[in-house]
């Protein structure tokens, strides 16, 4: 599904009014708390990547920024304006991760149609198109495209009313990585001209190599906001790596500071906050080789400060 905004869009506003002000907000479905007074400013051109398990809030509080559901309780504002008018205003597109394609269009059709909608000139096409990666492949059937090229075709779809704000769900499912790589140099490059991106990925590694700030949310509240590295300060203690075959995880467990162990094959690692002291007992008390200490990386944190998940959302 691709959601892009009516013609005429007009710019936003100047960038003293926050892009995304959520006060307190709060969305309910029926004994379900969805969203659980979330509270988020979000800085126009920020690159803002929204990670938390699955069922932990993040489509229901998309949806209340796209104005397709209103909060129980609580504030939302987009550049100042309530989500129906920056929509209406033009200030807004989100891709979506399916939906909203005619397989029988070719791709470049498809991009030429949409444009009409806003009045936008040929030219406004195929930067369109180039800029999604799509330039080679105008004339193939939309229903002839892989999974990764429908969602660029999506992401250039969005970009064509020139929006202030791209919400972006999953938007790299499916391309390989080459392509993902290409995407995200676009999205870095608008981010640098003023555009702000909010987007939901389950790659963790995209949200650390190039979100601005990475906010996780779980059971509909926010856990943790800040820098990749503030966020994986987050999650305590560091990660000790070595070749230990024949090793369990419970005879590992048992070693003084360490909180939690894993065995894959031959390779243990092993949490906990004193690190050394975890090193130095595995070279001198066990026949461990190839040691590494590794500071928690996104997924570490991702797992600490997310789990539990009981409800869904």
């Amino acid at each position: 599904m691709t959601l892009t905004t009516a013609p005429g869009a007009t710019t936003a506003p100047g960038t003293g009014t926050a892009a995304v002000d959520l006060d307190g907000v709060v969305k309910r479905f029926g004994a379900v708390t969805a969203v659980d007074g979330i509270t988020l400013k979000i800085r126009p051109g920020e690159v803002v990547a929204l990670l938390g398990p699955n069922g932990a809030g993040k489509t229901t509080t998309v949806d209340m920024l796209l104005g397709l559901s209103q909060p129980d309780r609580g504030n939302v504002a987009v550049y100042g304006r309530s989500p129906a008018d920056a929509i209406a205003l033009g200030l807004v597109s989100a891709v979506m991760q399916t939906g909203g394609l005619l397989k029988d269009y070719m791709v470049a059709e498809t991009v030429r149609l949409t444009a009409v909608l806003f009045g936008r000139p040929r030219t406004a096409v195929d930067e369109a198109l180039r800029r999604a990666g799509l330039t080679d492949i105008g004339n193939r059937l939309v229903g002839k495209c892989s999974g990764g090229q429908q969602q660029r075709l999506r992401f250039a779809m969005a970009l064509l009313p020139d929006p202030e704000l791209l919400i972006l769900d999953e938007p790299t499912t499916g391309m390989d990585v080459a392509g993902r790589h290409e995407f995200w140099s676009a999205i870095r490059d608008d981010a640098a001209r003023g555009r702000t991106v909010i987007f939901a990925t389950h790659y963790l590694e995209e949200a650390d190599a190039y979100a601005d700030r990475v906010v996780f949310v779980r059971r509909g509240r926010i856990v943790a906001d800040g820098t990749a590295a503030e966020v994986k300060a987050l999650a305590a203690g560091r990660t000790v790596r070595a070749t230990l075959p024949g090793a369990t995880e419970t005879t590992l467990a048992a070693i003084a500071g360490v909180d939690q162990a894993e065995v894959r094959g031959d390779t243990v690692y092993l949490h906990g906050r004193d690190t050394d002291a975890i090193a130095r007992h595995l070279l001198t008390s066990t026949p461990a080789k190839d040691l590494e200490i590794t500071s928690r990386n996104l997924e570490d944190a991702f797992l600490a400060l997310t789990a539990d998940e009981e409800t869904p959302r």
